[in-house]
Parts: structure tokens; C-alpha cells; sequence
């Protein structure tokens, strides 16, 4: 990602170093922005036609949909520079956990409609107000802590080393030092 890159490269050192600290937490929260727009998107598609009584069956839906792309996002993005499995154990790890997440992201829209009866006696508006808060902000905030957690310790386990980890004699490389691709860029 260039335009990324040009970005990165114009901050302040000290802001520039914090990033490239914490890159990969960086890149997991882009890709779930974008995957979080898709969903929402679907979501909404699906609720307000086919599946407009059920939420939980939409919310699962778009879930799905919004986790393949997930795979391929993080996988040749956010988490490219981590390896440690064959891309098969790894793709059904990411799928596992992602499908523990997308249950946690319609665990409280399951419990406020199922429970507590909340969708009877609502108006629309309400509706869309409460299944937001409900399946996207509450839901996604539990699942992407799982995730975060979950992937880079299960489905993509193992760091590429860089500088004094890898074995160079230079414990603690510049950001000048270090090429696009340890950084992740490439």
C-alpha cells in the first residue's frame, strides 16, 4: 500500500516509530474497518428485505461474508509478515476462530431479541438504532479483542524476525535500516 507508506513516511519520527512499533495492530484495525463497512452493509441489505423478522440469521450472514474477506485482508496484509502454518491449517484456524467471533457479534443482538422480546414492540427507527449498537458496536468489540488475540496466537503464530531477533549483529535497526518488506510494506 504506497499511499500508506508516503503517509508513514512524513510523520514525526517519534510518531512514525510508535506506529511501526505497533503496525500490525495498525493494519488489523484497517482491515477491520473495511470489513465492518461491508458487513454493516449486507446487514442492512438483508434486513431491510428478505430477512427483515430476523436479525440474527442476517447478522450471521453478513458475518460470513464480512470473514472471507477478513481471510484474505489479513492474510496479505495485516498479518503477512507471520507464517508458521501451511496455508490450509492456517485458513481453517482463521475460519474457526473468526466463526467464534461472528457468534460473539450476534451474541447480544441473540440475547436482546430472544430474551428479552426486545424487536415487539419497537418502531423501525428504534430498531435500526438498537441492532446497531447491539450487533456492530457491542458485538464487534467483543469479537475483535477475541480475534486480535486468537489469530496472532492460533492462525498465524510465528513473527518473521527482524534485526537482533533475526540474527543480525544490530540489535536495534533504524527504520532507515530496515527494508520495506521487514517492515511489511513490500
Amino acid at each position: 500500500m504506497p499511499f500508506i507508506d508516503e503517509l508513514v513516511a512524513r510523520l514525526p519520527e517519534p510518531v512514525r516509530r510508535l506506529l511501526m512499533q505497533h503496525h500490525e495492530l495498525i493494519k488489523f484495525g484497517l482491515v477491520g474497518g473495511t470489513t465492518f463497512v461491508f458487513d454493516l452493509a449486507i446487514f442492512y441489505l438483508l434486513t431491510f428485505t428478505v430477512l427483515e423478522s430476523k436479525p440474527v440469521v442476517a447478522r450471521v450472514i453478513s458475518g460470513t461474508f464480512a470473514t472471507i474477506l477478513s481471510y484474505v485482508l489479513n492474510r496479505e496484509w495485516a498479518f503477512k509478515n507471520r507464517g508458521g502454518r501451511e496455508r490450509h491449517h492456517e485458513a481453517m484456524l482463521f475460519f474457526v476462530i473468526s466463526g467464534v467471533g461472528v457468534i460473539l457479534a450476534a451474541a447480544p443482538l441473540w440475547v436482546a431479541n430472544n430474551v428479552f422480546d426486545l424487536r415487539s414492540n419497537l418502531t423501525v427507527t428504534e430498531l435500526v438504532v438498537i441492532d446497531f449498537v447491539l450487533g456492530f458496536l457491542i458485538g464487534n468489540l467483543l469479537q475483535m479483542a477475541f480475534r486480535f488475540w486468537a489469530l496472532r496466537k492460533f492462525a498465524f503464530p510465528e513473527e518473521l524476525l527482524r534485526g537482533g531477533d533475526a540474527g543480525s549483529t544490530d540489535l536495534h535497526p533504524s527504520l532507515e535500516e530496515l527494508t520495506d518488506e521487514e517492515l511489511g510494506h513490500a
